[in-house]
């Protein structure tokens, strides 16, 4: 995953050769990276999340919830090369899952579209991904971090919960239920989404730690959504994730009890020894 340049200093532009994508002067970076943005009826604050993306992205794919408004317009005209993809299922998680399938870039990036996402953190997130992590995991409670979108109980919620996968999972994650992360696309053949709502962080905060990848919190700002309504509920939503971790738990429990050895297993050993 050695993808990173560092243009030496020899009076020529170094950011115009090859297929590197020009970060800053002195980096760059050559893997292709997607940002992923679900949006149903967010017209209004899709300027503001546009406007921060970084240029040397590679892609943007809009998955429209079936908007009445003009989020598509709206992105095609801020974003010419803008990917939209109709979304067919109802959810957060269903509009991700359709999204990733969408993208080609070797890097995905979740962002949300409500405006509460700093795109100028990409950076870091891509930064945590070429120098060894498999995911980079945006976290308001991390040194750095912050939130102006989080009520008292909210955070209450937030921290029982990110404390309960700790225990559980052996994670040391400092933030549970945050929509705005990154990872490389081999992570998605090592976890299974399926499920549909906004769960959906939660569950790929597990599954990347029960299949052993190295994850990277990296600091960050929420601010508050800038126009409309959030459908998140906390105390629906935080029972649905409470119910994934119970869930995922106890299939963890129960992979420990199939027996040690079997043929298939062993094949399966041999193959990759």
């Amino acid at each position: 995953m050695s993808s990173v340049l560092r243009p030496a200093s020899t009076g020529q532009d170094p950011l115009i050769a090859g297929d590197y994508r020009p970060i800053s002067s002195h980096l760059a970076i050559t893997p292709p990276v997607s940002v992923v943005i679900p949006a149903m009826n967010e017209a209004e604050n899709l300027p503001y999340v546009f406007k921060t993306l970084p240029s040397w992205i590679h892609e943007v794919v809009l998955v429209d919830g079936n908007s009445t408004d003009e989020t598509v317009e709206v992105a095609r005209s801020l974003w010419p090369d803008v990917k939209v993809v109709k979304q067919r299922g109802k959810g957060k998680g269903d509009a991700l899952t359709t999204g990733f399938q969408a993208a080609t870039g070797d890097i995905i990036v979740m962002v949300d579209a409500d405006g509460s996402a700093d795109g100028n953190e990409i950076v870091s997130y891509v930064s945590a991904l070429v120098s060894g992590a498999d995911f980079a995991k945006g976290s308001r409670f991390a040194n750095g971090g912050g939130t102006d979108d989080m009520t008292f109980i909210r955070k209450l919620g937030n921290w029982a919960l990110c404390t309960a996968v700790n225990r559980k999972f052996g994670a040391r994650y400092t933030d549970l239920c945050y929509g705005y992360n990154a990872f490389w696309r081999h992570c998605l053949d090592k976890i299974e989404l399926d499920c549909t709502g906004f769960e959906i962080e939660t569950v790929m905060n597990i599954r990347v730690v029960k299949a052993g990848l190295k994850v990277q919190e990296i600091p960050s700002h929420e601010y508050l959504r800038i126009h409309g309504t959030s459908n998140l509920r906390a105390v629906r939503d935080g029972l649905r994730v409470l119910k994934v971790i119970l869930r995922e738990r106890s299939n963890r429990r129960a992979l420990r009890r199939r027996p040690q050895h079997s043929p298939l297993l062993d094949s399966v050993r041999g193959e990759v020894s």
